[in-house]
């Protein structure tokens, strides 16, 4: 759909985290931390050998959390059996040892957590969460250095981002404009054609400041070139050359700011039960798209649905299982919405469909098909699995329509279906 989708289920990445630690109770506070607030399956190893075998026995490893003290093996033999399986690994050690911290993360290690520091338990949970999700996130890194080039993307990949490159700024561009994922762009400065300040500016005519966070990047010792950046849109900047734990404290910094937003957006604009657009925000989006749509002479339909009975279900099955009802709704809207039809939570057990495109027979069997599917289904709760009918009333534009009379219309359509029976669709224009 255009809208907002409702939240759906994890992807399929691997997810699994190998815990490799000698105190148990240790063990136990960051196990039940990561499963309890992230959700995600740990398995605990106290010894080497044991780690060995789990790793033998699962091919779902997403990453490695490790101590460096263990009764059969040293903290080389440890670190070696994690990287060469390729094992994203972070150290969680209680001895601070800068020789060895500077070592290890020229291994590649993505990082050196001591476990007496205030609030290394909350990080450690941060830094998982910021490495899972970072799977999903492409990175671009725009240099015309092919040798700075891979060094950066080399960082970003060891963070678990995917990586996409350009040497120049149209390339940038073109990589930005066909890539929705990108949600994060490292520009260099002195770059032939285009240099980093004017693509800045360029790329946010493509891609806001809560799509794409961008950060400068340069090694010139000029003062006001950081202004300039922020000025034309960068989030921030990085002087040549950083170290490896500043290039990601920046670089998560920024995509947690942007996930901020992002989460500030949906409380705004999606329903907290569904996961659906709420309410105002559809209509927002309707007002423009309606006579949009209408000035391209397409064919329009506007949809009430309304759950029939729905106080049954409350009262007979409880207020959770009501819940249950109203998430597998949007589940089953979401599903049978093409990506060009917007729907949302109206209210209550009510949701609305504006799909265009579609008429005569093609749309009745549209919403036929929908009807069949909610009677369809089986919505699993506490005691058993409940069942559910939908009315639906549905109007079809015609020249001078907007949006209040399509809205309007549908309604009346919807109270037919209920006053001819329920489970039905009404149809009219």
């Amino acid at each position: 759909m255009t809208l907002l989708q409702p939240i759906v289920a994890r992807t399929t990445l691997p997810q699994r985290v190998l815990l490799l630690e000698n105190s148990r109770a240790y063990t136990q506070a960051v196990a039940g931390a990561i499963e309890q607030k992230l959700e995600l399956p740990v398995m605990v190893a106290t010894t080497l050998s044991e780690a060995r075998a789990l790793l033998d026995r699962h091919d779902d490893w997403f990453l490695a959390l490790t101590g460096l003290v263990l009764a059969d093996g040293d903290r080389d033999e440890v670190v070696n059996c994690l990287l060469e399986r390729g094992l994203s690994t972070v150290v969680v050690t209680g001895v601070y040892d800068e020789d060895l911290r500077e070592r290890l993360l020229r291994r590649r290690v993505i990082d050196f957590v001591l476990k007496s520091t205030p609030g290394s338990l909350d990080y450690i949970v941060w830094l998982v969460k910021r490495l899972e999700r970072n799977r999903r996130i492409s990175a671009l890194v725009v240099d015309d250095s092919s040798s700075a080039r891979a060094h950066t993307a080399s960082l970003l990949e060891t963070y678990g981002y995917r990586v996409v490159q350009a040497e120049d700024g149209d390339a940038a561009l073109r990589l930005l404009e066909g890539d929705p994922t990108i949600r994060l762009a490292l520009v260099d400065q002195e770059m032939p054609g285009m240099q980093g300040v004017e693509l800045t500016r360029r790329m946010r005519g493509v891609r806001a400041r809560d799509r794409v966070a961008v950060i400068g990047v340069s090694g010139r010792e000029d003062a006001g070139l950081v202004a300039r950046f922020l000025k034309n849109g960068a989030n921030d900047f990085l002087r040549k050359p950083f170290s490896r734990e500043e290039f990601f404290c920046r670089v998560s910094q920024n995509v947690d700011q942007l996930e901020l937003i992002g989460s500030l957006q949906d409380l705004a604009t999606r329903d907290f039960l569904t996961g659906l657009p709420n309410r105002r925000h559809f209509l927002e989006q309707a007002e423009r798209l309606v006579p949009e749509l209408r000035a391209q002479d397409q064919p329009l339909a506007m949809a009430i649905l309304d759950i029939d009975h729905f106080k049954h279900i409350n009262d007979g099955w409880g207020h959770d299982a009501g819940d249950h009802a109203l998430r597998a709704m949007a589940g089953e809207l979401s599903q049978h919405a093409r990506p060009q039809d917007h729907v949302a939570r109206f209210g209550g057990e009510e949701f609305c469909l504006l799909v265009p495109g579609l008429e005569g027979d093609a749309l009745a069997s549209y919403f036929e098909t929908l009807r069949q599917r909610i009677e369809a289904l089986r919505v699993r709760v506490p005691g058993g699995a409940l069942r559910m009918t939908v009315s639906i009333g549905v109007r079809t534009a015609t020249p001078g329509d907007d949006l209040h009379r399509l809205l309007g219309d549908a309604d009346r359509r919807l109270y037919l279906a209920k006053a001819g029976g329920r489970n039905r669709v009404v149809m009219a224009g």
